[in-house]
């Protein structure tokens, strides 16, 4: 990854000036609020206008509300390292704002608003999204970088299925695992190549001395490894082969994290 090598003023408001601001605050803000209203909720003391069963408002909007914020104020920080091109900021940040507080809205008061309208609405955030990350992706040909989008469009798409199960079928379940699953994928990305990447760049400026091992060929098969244990465990969380699966994705991730340890050299 290379270094920005500019940043454009932003004269507007400030907390417009980069991805993480708005969506870093606005997501730990609702996450909380959140809380607050589940808790008199599981109790009985309150009842929700959401055409969600209160379970499914809970999960849905830890899930597909409130983590697609942090996801999104960390990759349009982390875009413009991997492209070298200006980041996202003043009206386009501010439109995406706006979506993602729509999409809270309208799944908390679907039951006035109506299931299908409500489904539009809340997945058009991811859907803008993928669609700006892969603009600038594409516009940075920094293609390796593609399967985030991927993995984005993914979760885009584990939205829509839990608006649909929880209106066809009554409650929200594959739907679920599928989010867990994306997430826990991006989470294995991000720590396996891209955090590791910022900390080497960092290293080999500073000239510490030893540097910690480079994303490698072990590093992809232990990803690849979860995603399969990870498909398996959405298709049928119940199985001893899952179970199984799960189990060598974890032993794998383990060797990695301790072959990682290894220095890979010495910066001269």
């Amino acid at each position: 990854m290379t270094p920005v090598p500019r940043f454009r003023a932003h004269e507007g408001w400030p907390l417009l000036a980069s991805g993480f601001r708005p969506f870093f605050l606005f997501g730990s803000i609702y996450a909380g609020l959140a809380i607050l209203v589940w808790l008199p909720v599981f109790y009985g003391e309150l009842t929700l206008t959401s055409a969600f069963a209160p379970r499914d408002w809970h999960v849905h909007e830890m899930l597909y509300g409130y983590l697609p914020a942090v996801i999104t104020g960390f990759l349009f920080t982390a875009i413009p390292n991997w492209t070298g091109r200006l980041p996202i900021q003043g009206t386009p940040l501010l439109t995406l704002v706006i979506v993602w507080v729509a999409g809270r809205l309208s799944v908390t008061f679907s039951a006035e608003t109506g299931w299908l309208a409500a489904m539009l609405i809340d997945a058009s955030f991811l859907l803008l999204v993928a669609l700006a990350a892969a603009r600038e992706i594409i516009a940075g040909r920094n293609w390796r970088n593609l399967a985030v989008v991927m993995l984005v469009l993914l979760l885009l798409a584990g939205n829509v299925a839990f608006h649909l199960e929880a209106h066809f079928a009554g409650a929200a379940d594959i739907s679920i695992r599928i989010g867990i699953a994306v997430v826990v994928l991006l989470i294995s990305l991000i720590g396996g190549r891209i955090v590791p990447s910022f900390t080497r760049n960092w290293l080999v400026r500073e000239n510490p001395g030893r540097l910690p091992a480079p994303f490698g060929r072990f590093d992809m098969i232990v990803v690849a490894v979860s995603a399969l244990a990870l498909m398996a465990w959405v298709a049928d969380s119940a199985s001893q082969y899952t179970g199984a699966a799960l189990a060598l994705a974890g032993t794998s991730a383990n060797a990695a994290a301790a072959f990682n340890r290894k220095p890979s050299g010495t910066k001269k």
